[in-house]
């Protein structure tokens, strides 16, 4: 016994034993094959445009790729429902992370046999089946995260490792990737990139899956228990399903439109993206979320009231009526799951989702504005302190966050980690009135010493410190919230229900740039600073509510687990 409290007191040796199991290995690989084509489809592409002489309008056309991690979540039912015949054996979730990373490697390796001027239809073509393929990988690999924890390779640690790796991936693809075009050239980069995907792709055949076997008798068994007595009505949920699937159909074709009418049309008939995304952003999200979840409150109500339930079993379903009960399991029962389970705290949680990570999403877009423009740094000091020392400082962070995780639990790490994404905004605050502050701090610390040392300015030196203490706070806010999300979802909807979660982080980041936009010409850096600060002030204070609803819930769960325990002793 003393042993076994041994082996599960929080601290590095409890991080070190999860760093050695064989999941956390392929949780690394799979994290940075995440991050790979991320920073290649949304990056350095544009790199590669720029030297091929692409105008900055077509370039603007690319950028609408990115709708793809947007809106994930739209087809994410079907990656938790649809098998692959001829890759089934690999997993449920492996057979869709092996053919994407096949799939991205080959794409990859086209696009550096072309030329993005002279054929830059295919070029963008590709480059948007790229991003699919990418971000259809991305639902997957959360999936399988949440699917294969266990109490060594925690969820905890597997979400830490997760972002080490997309961020060590950042830096290959993007910095690394320019010092290799400038000595190799774009085509024998993107040529090398794409064989690293390939490589993950064959090393990923051989990585752990939760089903590895096919369905077994209990996942059959669960197809048929939505025909048991006690069950909502195949009258009730056909309704459901149809009012969900109009909805989401509506939401995918919309996007769809948007995209291939951008992607086509002559300059002067392209839809204006920013229009896009301020009309009917906010219209997919109430189509997709909020009235899904409508409709999944009612139903979970329907049960608990029991109401329009089966009196008896029903006879077995016709073709067409399994196909709309898999239908059902896969679009409408995990909302259904999710809504149930967390009730009217359903509203906390997505307060929280929307505004954890606001900070940094929307501030992103305004960085290198920020850096080049309204502070006058040069590339190279910009390149140094945002990608190589800054990508340092947010694994630092990681690596912290992870032994937090460990150290002082979930809800503790993350209501710290909003903390400190907040109060760091004021650093920047700082800078954009002079940085008087950061310079004291820099001297005082010899950090400034430091740099000077290698040449660089005391000026650079501020820059760093202020870019490396954020990034140190968003690695430990990033550990924990990615934690944390996967812990709320349930294992058997974890594609759709992470998925869904996790587009909204992006989508809020989305919507609320151009507000943002405005606010700096209006009013400046210096005050959107503290502005963006007052909304994490918000993330912490959600972040404190939740952490008392979870000891709310484990509080009950005791109080009903332990009359039974004691009753069996």
């Amino acid at each position: 016994m003393a042993a076994a409290a041994a082996a599960k007191k929080p601290g590095w040796r409890v991080v070190l034993r999860a760093l050695r199991n064989r999941k956390t290995g392929f949780m690394a690989l799979f994290g940075f094959a995440s991050g790979l084509p991320f920073a290649l489809f949304l990056g350095t592409l544009y790199a590669w445009l720029t030297d091929a002489g692409v105008d900055l309008e077509t370039m603007g056309v690319f950028s609408l790729i990115g709708l793809a991690y947007a809106f994930q979540f739209l087809w994410s039912p079907l990656l938790d429902r649809l098998d692959l015949p001829a890759l089934r054996r690999l997993g449920k979730r492996k057979q869709w992370i092996v053919l994407a990373q096949v799939v991205l490697g080959i794409v990859l390796l086209t696009m550096a046999a072309l030329d993005p001027r002279s054929q830059l239809g295919l070029f963008s073509l590709l480059a948007a089946i790229g991003a699919f393929a990418s971000a259809t990988q991305d639902i997957v690999i959360n999936a399988w995260r949440i699917d294969i924890a266990d109490e060594e390779a925690t969820i905890d640690i597997l979400s830490t490792v997760t972002q080490a790796g997309f961020r060590l991936a950042s830096l290959v693809g993007g910095a690394l990737g320019l010092i290799m075009a400038e000595r190799i050239g774009w085509p024998q980069t993107y040529m090398v990139m794409g064989g690293i995907l390939l490589a993950i792709g064959i090393a990923g055949l051989f990585a752990p899956d939760a089903d590895a076997s096919g369905p077994t008798a209990e996942q059959v068994d669960e197809m048929l228990a939505l025909r048991r007595t006690g069950e909502l009505t195949p009258r009730v949920r056909a309704t459901a399903l149809g009012i969900v699937g109009v909805l989401w159909a509506g939401a995918l074709a919309v996007v769809i439109t948007f995209m291939v009418r951008s992607m086509t049309a002559i300059p002067q008939n392209r839809p204006d993206p920013t229009e896009f995304i301020a009309t009917w952003g906010p219209l997919i999200v109430i189509a997709t979320v909020v009235l899904p979840a409508l409709v999944a409150g009612w139903l979970a109500s329907q049960k608990r009231q029991g109401r329009n339930l089966l009196t008896a079993d029903a006879p077995l379903a016709t073709v067409g009526g399994f196909a709309l009960d898999h239908l059902y399991r896969a679009l409408v029962l995990p909302l259904v799951e999710f809504v149930g389970r967390m009730g009217w705290s359903l509203v906390l949680i997505l307060a929280l989702v929307l505004t954890y990570r606001i900070s940094d999403s929307i501030w992103g877009t305004f960085a290198y504005p920020f850096y080049l423009g309204e502070l006058q740094y040069s590339k190279d000091e910009v390149a140094l302190a945002s990608k190589f020392f800054g990508v340092g400082a947010i694994i630092l962070g990681l690596a912290l966050g992870g032994y937090l995780l460990t150290a002082i639990g979930r809800m503790a790490t993350l209501t710290l980690g909003a903390i400190l994404a907040a109060v760091t905004n004021l650093l920047y605050a700082d800078l954009a009135i002079g940085g008087a502050t950061m310079d004291a701090a820099s001297r005082a610390t010899g950090f400034a010493w430091a740099v000077t040392q290698f040449g660089g300015t005391e000026k650079l030196a501020r820059l760093m410190l202020t870019i490396g203490l954020e990034n140190l706070a968003v690695g430990i806010a990033s550990a924990a919230y990615v934690a944390w999300l996967s812990s709320i979802v349930a294992k058997g909807y974890s594609a759709v229900q992470y998925s869904l979660l996790a587009s909204l982080t992006l989508l809020v980041g989305t919507l609320g740039r151009g507000a943002l936009g405005q606010m700096i010409e209006e009013q400046g850096y210096f005050e959107v600073f503290w502005f963006v600060t007052y909304i994490g002030g918000i993330a912490v204070v959600l972040c404190l509510l939740e952490w008392w609803r979870q000891r709310r819930a484990g509080e009950r769960a005791a109080g009903v687990v332990a009359p039974e325990s004691a009753a069996t002793a």
